[in-house]
């Protein structure tokens, strides 16, 4: 997901917590804080119906503030809102915008739930890209065009959250040209779980307001006694503490807490307030400011006439995890699948093989990242597409088609007829269907719908309007 070879990082980059694997290809294979004034819808308005003052600051005292921040806006997430409601509080949720309305994601009227029991809607990226990886365009689409849908939607958007937890300077000062007035790291604060030499709290001005620090990521190794006394250490040193939270349910999973377990510690909460030494507050009340204008990432625009819509198409630039650069592997139901190189390819170095075993449902396909514009290909709609490319496969196979909205949203389109297998390389050639209204790009790919071995190479995607001959 870089240009030319070179990655986006400028400068040293900041992460606390490695990546636990592609996020587009899991979600495609599903496709088919906390007291305070400022209203978070758009608006300025206070939770009674006011006017909010022009620059909203965190009161003087108590000068210890913990903030609850949940990112990604999963839907297991809704039951700790009803859980702060029950007992007076509120939270900080970052939302990846592209996400709103898809399997184990929050609707969009759970946002404006949220919003209505004054918690604080953030932004998280579109589509949770490691802004660490992709390049300048894509990193400031990915943050802007994020802030845009929210506050669209109707949210009063401040506050940021980087995914992955990784940021250098250059994508801090790009959160700061999209309008946000604070971002969040993680893992930069002690807790019992890790990092034993961080301090104990953020300050309450903080140093760098687009790294603000905070705790590693609350998940299963978290208990109410660590919570209490990660708290409790914040209070002492008389800062900002902010804990961040993902999943909230009895799965177990290494990032989620049990409903349980966070009614007990915001039980604890409610009851510490009421000393007057620490409050529970937003992001937005702790760092203040007024909410500034939205600023649009920039355009990618569609291929010229008859010229490949794609970068890498010969899969000969390698990228991150063991991929060509600009590329994933996709899959949905239940499978199998793993991609390796050949040498040498169809033409060039290498092609790409993808090996579908223990099949029962679903596809696996190799197709163009689902970003916002660096690798999958921008579209015009109404217009058609020649897709190509060069295959060999034990068995069937076929093109299959995902669209991106303005949102940000990729959504299922289509599929070609069937390629017959082939123990040779040949020339698998299709037009698509006019692109649908409001679609702006389009990813596609050979699939595997049974177990099987599918190498593939050198693709091209043309307008249909001046495509050069097979």
């Amino acid at each position: 997901m870089s240009s030319g070879g070179k990655d986006f990082a400028a400068g040293p980059v900041r992460t606390s917590r490695k990546r636990a694997g592609l996020w587009a290809a899991t979600w495609v294979s599903v496709l088919v804080l906390l007291t305070g004034t400022a209203t978070l819808l758009n608006g300025n308005q206070n939770s009674a119906g006011g006017s909010q003052p022009a620059s909203a600051t965190p009161s003087a005292a108590p000068l210890s503030s913990v903030s609850l921040t949940f990112d990604s806006g999963r839907a297991s997430q809704m039951e700790a809102a009803r859980i702060l409601k029950d007992h007076g509080l509120r939270g900080t949720f970052y939302i990846d915008s592209g996400f709103v309305g898809a399997p184990d994601y929050m609707t969009m009227d759970n946002l404006h739930s949220l919003a209505a029991d004054q918690n604080e809607i953030g932004g998280h990226t579109v589509t949770l890209a490691d802004l660490t990886a992709v390049e300048p365009d894509e990193a400031s689409r990915q943050i802007c065009n994020d802030r845009v849908s929210l506050t669209n939607w109707g949210f009063k958007v401040t506050s940021f959250s980087y995914p992955f937890a990784a940021s250098t300077a250059a994508s801090e000062n790009l959160v700061s040209g999209c309008g946000y007035s604070s971002a969040r790291g993680l893992g930069e604060i002690h807790s019992p779980v890790d990092c034993p030499s961080c301090a104990a709290a953020e300050t309450v001005r903080p140093a760098n307001l687009f790294r603000t620090r905070a705790t590693s990521e609350v998940g299963s190794t978290w208990t109410l006694a660590g919570l209490q006394a990660t708290v409790e250490q914040g209070e002492k040193a008389g800062g900002w503490l902010q804990l961040t939270f993902y999943d909230i349910d009895n799965s177990g999973s290494p990032r989620s807490i049990s409903p349980a377990l966070f009614e007990q510690f915001a039980t604890w909460l409610a009851a510490r307030t009421a000393q007057g030494t620490m409050a529970v507050r937003t992001v937005h009340d702790v760092i203040g400011g007024v909410s500034k204008p939205v600023v649009n990432g920039p355009a990618a625009a569609p291929a010229a006439p008859g010229k490949n819509a794609l970068r890498n198409p010969g899969l000969e630039i390698a990228g991150n995890y063991g991929l060509p650069q600009c590329w994933q592997v996709a899959s949905y139901g239940k499978n199998s699948a793993v991609l390796s190189t050949l040498n040498p390819g169809h033409s060039g170095t290498v092609a790409r093989r993808l090996d579908v075993s223990q099949y029962a449902s679903g596809d696996a396909k190799l197709i163009p990242v689902l970003d916002l514009g660096a690798c999958a290909p921008s579209v015009t709609a109404g217009h058609t597409y020649s897709l190509r490319t060069w295959y060999q496969s034990t068995a069937k196979t076929q093109f299959e088609l995902y669209y991106r909205n303005k949102l940000g949203t990729w959504t299922y389109w289509t599929a070609s007829p069937w390629f017959a297998p082939n123990t040779s390389y040949e020339h698998a050639i299709w037009q698509t269907p006019p692109v649908p209204a409001g679609a702006e790009a389009i990813s596609f790919g050979l699939n595997l719908f049974s177990d099987g071995q599918l190498a593939t190479d050198d693709y091209e995607m043309y307008d249909t309007v001046g495509a050069p001959s097979p």
